[in-house]
C-alpha cells in the first residue's frame, strides 16, 4: 500500500520526467533549426558576395564608358 507522501513524489517525478523529455524533443529541434539557419545564412552571404562583385564590375565598366566618353 502507497503512503500519500509516495503517491505524492511518483507524480511528481512523472511531470519531471515529462518535462525532461518535452524540453529534449524541443533541444534537438532547435538544433535542427540552428543548423539549417547557419547553412541558409552561408548560402546568402554567398549569394551576397557575388552580387556585390557583379554591382562592382558594373560600376568599373560605367566608369570605363564614362571615361571613353569624356576623351572623346
Amino acid at each position: 500500500m502507497e503512503t500519500p507522501e509516495l503517491q505524492l513524489l511518483e507524480t511528481k517525478l512523472d511531470i519531471l520526467l515529462s518535462t525532461l523529455n518535452q524540453l529534449a524533443e524541443e533541444n534537438q529541434t532547435l538544433r535542427e533549426q540552428q543548423t539549417h539557419l547557419i547553412a541558409e545564412r552561408a548560402v546568402l552571404i554567398e549569394k551576397n558576395t557575388i552580387a556585390r562583385t557583379r554591382v562592382e564590375a558594373m560600376i568599373a565598366r560605367l566608369k570605363a564608358l564614362e571615361a571613353d566618353t569624356d576623351i572623346s
